[in-house]
């Protein structure tokens, strides 16, 4: 095919995207105005909340410094291969989350309809985890903290400022470590210098203003209107990402030169503040101290494993999007592998930051490190507002910390949007790829979706984020569309394809061990062994009895050698909603089941709906360059697999015969 032997031979006119769009009167598709706009909203993307505060608290909980093999063995094996190949993709095709699927191969673009499912799971309640550290940022002007002590309007008479009980051991942070927090529960312990009525129940000043100042939190079936101040701070939020990316990569290359550096500004200022803190080096020992035993533990894997999918934003369409704006000769291979260091690397320092400061806490309370980081990653908005509190300046120190959290988390937030926007973009390209279209859809979807977000913060409205937090972007969803990314790349449209087509772009092929890793190694990590249990295992989770299962009942439903597929762990050791000992409204149960069905359903509907189009459905599209048409898409130890694809052009272009006679080998 003449569109297919590389850069020398131009295209026909009537086949030029360019020259059709011109004549329809649409704007051009955007790049990247360097390569340092796409590195930094890359990396604005990737490193957030979860780096900072999941991370370290996962290391300190399963095992301190022997997390890191489980951590990196899904690093290499599973995260890095499927980061690239998202990337790769982006850049190969120019298009977005469903559309670069749909030029690789028809018959699945259901896993950039998928991933886009996610995206808007994330744009309706990520940012409201924005609008909390909005809420704070503002208390922390007043003198003295709000959360400081007991004497408040909102505090009860069990609130005491110094007790041991004051850091739960059950709470969590889906979007954060991928575990449900009971945030009604309270710990109640009791400690010999308390009075009898004290060791009944006490709750720490810090907890109170979170669960009576800032969620108001109802134990009810009904969500109730929301509170006024936090939608104030969730429209605020709103109208930052809205600016932040109406103008498209313009605006938002621009605006990443500010938002991903200046957290690592305040994450530095903490981490020298922290180590020079009496108890520093105590709180440091807690979070890399090893523990070998953590390794028998199914868990730890599981955890390592979506710690690696949430921090690195795979499976999300965000990577194909950005590497979309890429110029087709730039070198993603060594963009990601950088990205992919950057990101390991600061959430292993922020653990440092983090532990220093929790350390001289304990050191001042004289309270053991169990006692502080059983509230894992609340440290966000308990733990670690009451540890700045016990510096001087309280008040400095906690601007910088929550304007640290803010803008950790808008960053990935407006490039979750972005993704969504480029995605429609490049779905409907007649329609918005018009002059001012732009705008009007970014501000149509930042208004859909801060309607949407009003119920998170009513009083039942954690409860509602609980259920979107645990079953939308979750582990299972991950897991399951990185199993048909890397099935699909490798055995349907061809990993040797694949490596021609990156080679065409870098100038040089992959390292081999990737190729592999897509074939074999990453779908197995995955779960690619759940299938024949899955609708079972999924019926447990989701409609579960409401007597939770034992441990035995769910091996039982295991095959034996699907114990190590994560997916399939993931799938039969959660717990039911039922089980949890914290209030569950009584529509919780479906809007978990729809929640988790969503993307999933979204592959099998698509598949179905392209084999009834009657069309070939596992062809690329013809308007993709590729540097060696003729070529086996698939060989394993010399021997092909998968041959060359049929014709990629159109009925009656005889191009194909003129292309056996000419070299393809280069470009």
């Amino acid at each position: 095919m003449e569109q297919s032997r590389g850069e020398d031979t131009p295209l026909r006119a009537a086949d030029d995207p360019l020259k059709r769009n011109q004549a329809k009167g649409l704007e051009p598709r955007e790049k990247w105005a360097n390569k340092t706009e796409f590195l930094l909203s890359m990396a604005g993307e990737i490193i957030g909340l979860g780096n900072v505060w999941r991370f370290p608290y996962l290391c300190y909980r399963n095992g301190g410094g022997v997390f890191f093999i489980p951590y990196f063995v899904f690093l290499v094996f599973c995260g890095i291969p499927i980061f690239f190949l998202e990337t790769a993709l982006g850049q190969y095709t120019s298009q977005g989350g469903v559309t670069a699927w749909r030029k690789i191969c028809p018959m699945f673009e259901g896993i950039g309809v998928a991933s886009q499912v996610i995206v808007i799971y994330l744009n309706i309640y990520y940012i409201v985890v924005l609008a909390w550290a909005l809420f704070y940022l503002f208390s922390c002007f007043q003198s003295p903290l709000p959360w400081t002590s007991c004497s408040q309007e909102w505090n009860t008479v069990d609130c005491h400022s110094y007790n041991q009980s004051m850091h739960r051991p059950n709470a969590g942070w889906i979007f954060l470590y991928n575990k449900t927090d009971n945030y009604s529960d309270i710990l109640i312990s009791s400690h010999s210098n308390f009075s009898e009525a004290l060791q009944q129940a006490v709750v720490s000043p810090e907890e109170e203003f979170w669960l009576h100042r800032v969620q108001r939190v109802v134990n009810e079936d009904f969500l109730g209107p929301p509170h006024y101040d936090l939608a104030l701070c969730l429209l605020l939020a709103w109208t930052i990402c809205y600016f932040c990316i109406w103008k498209g990569v313009k605006s938002t290359g621009k605006v990443v030169y500010f938002t991903a550096t200046f957290p690592y500004l305040m994450l530095l200022v903490l981490f020298f503040r922290g180590v020079t803190l009496p108890g520093a080096g105590a709180g440091i020992t807690y979070y890399l101290y090893p523990d070998i035993s953590k390794l028998s533990k199914p868990e730890v894997w599981l955890e390592a494993g979506t710690q690696v999918l949430f921090s690195y934003a795979v499976c999300q369409g965000v990577l194909t999007a950005l590497g979309s704006y890429n110029k087709y000769q730039n070198n993603c291979y060594k963009d990601c592998v950088a990205l992919c260091a950057l990101n390991s690397a600061t959430s292993i320092f922020a653990g440092f930051a983090v532990f220093s400061v929790l350390g001289y806490m304990c050191h001042e309370l004289d309270l053991p490190m169990e006692d502080i980081v059983r509230s894992g990653p609340g440290l966000a908005f308990i733990a670690y507002p009451k540890a700045l509190s016990l510096l001087p300046g309280p008040q400095f120190w906690s601007v910088l910390f929550f304007l640290m959290i803010l803008f950790l988390g808008l960053d990935s937030q407006f490039v979750c949007v972005e993704s969504l926007a480029t995605a429609l973009t490049d779905l409907f390209p007649g329609v918005l790829r018009k002059p001012k279209r732009r705008e009007i859809l970014v501000l149509v979807i930042a208004v859909i979706c801060f309607l949407l977000g009003l119920p998170l913060i009513t009083q039942g409205g954690i409860h509602l984020f609980k259920l979107v937090d645990r079953y939308g972007p979750s582990g299972t969803n991950l897991l399951f569309i990185a199993c048909f990314e890397s099935i699909v790349i490798a055995w349907v449209y061809g990993a040797d394809r694949f490596y021609d087509n990156i080679k065409d772009m870098i100038g040089y092929p992959p390292i081999a061990v990737l190729k592999y890793c897509w074939l074999f190694v990453t779908p197995f990590i995955c779960g690619i062994n759940y299938k024949r249990h899955r609708r079972r295992c999924w019926l447990v989770v989701v409609f579960a009895p409401p007597k939770p299962l034992s441990s035995s009942a769910s091996l039982h439903l295991s095959c034996p050698d699907a114990a190590q597929a994560t997916l399939l762990y993931d799938l039969v050791s959660s717990k039911p909603l039922s089980s949890s000992s914290t209030f569950m409204p009584s529509w919780a149960f479906v809007v978990a089941g729809l929640l988790t069905a969503g993307p999933m359903l979204c592959i099998p509907a698509f598949i179905l709906v392209s084999l009834k189009r009657d069309r070939r459905v596992i062809s690329p599209s013809p308007e993709l360059r590729q540097l060696q048409p003729h070529a086996p898409r698939l060989m394993l130890c010399g021997v092909i697999v998968f041959g060359r694809q049929g014709s990629l052009g159109r009925p009656g272009d005889d191009s194909e015969v003129k292309a056996h006679a000419e070299d393809t080998s280069r470009v």
